[in-house]
């Protein structure tokens, strides 16, 4: 089941790439072509990238692509590297926590007011739910890394190579 889902995101985030270029290259010809361009073509693409975001950050947890700023970390070794490594991860998972429950009660509280997007007129906990997604997505990542930093063995790794 797992390598059925190994890799989810990325097809998800070409798929999504596909249908917004389409939708954004609907809206381009409507306007400048046909001189009219329906109004949810725009809208749609803006909320596809919305998801794209938080699941893009998902699975840049994955690859290890976030941005961060090693100089400091590179000055240490073995426990102590393997220590503030550790310590990082929390910080970046408590983050990642924070915005998948708040993130939830945001999509909750959408829901019960009931409130619907203008053009499209979808309910705007759709695309509030690609907070909580993301949340939890990178949530699970850090943990897997949390597990990965516990098992490497720091005083090994050769000079240049990073985790």
């Amino acid at each position: 089941m797992a390598k059925r889902f190994a890799r989810l995101e990325e097809i998800v985030l070409v798929w999504t790439l596909v249908l917004m270029v389409a939708l954004i290259a609907s809206q381009v010809f409507g306007r400048y072509v046909l001189q009219n361009a329906p109004s949810w073509t725009e809208e749609a693409a803006r909320y596809i990238h919305v998801f794209q975001v938080w699941i893009g950050a998902s699975y840049a947890v994955k690859l290890r692509e976030h941005i961060r700023v090693e100089a400091f970390i590179n000055l240490f070794h073995g426990t102590i590297r393997k220590i503030l490594e550790m310590v990082s991860v929390i910080i970046w998972f408590l983050l990642a926590l924070f915005l998948a429950v708040f993130g939830t009660k945001l999509v909750l509280d959408s829901l019960r007011n009931g409130q619907v997007s203008p053009a499209i007129q979808i309910p705007f906990w759709i695309p509030f739910l690609a907070i909580p997604i993301g949340g939890a997505g990178m949530s699970i990542r850090l943990i897997q890394q949390l597990i990965k930093i516990s098992k490497s063995n720091y005083d090994k790794l050769e000079s240049g190579e990073s985790m």
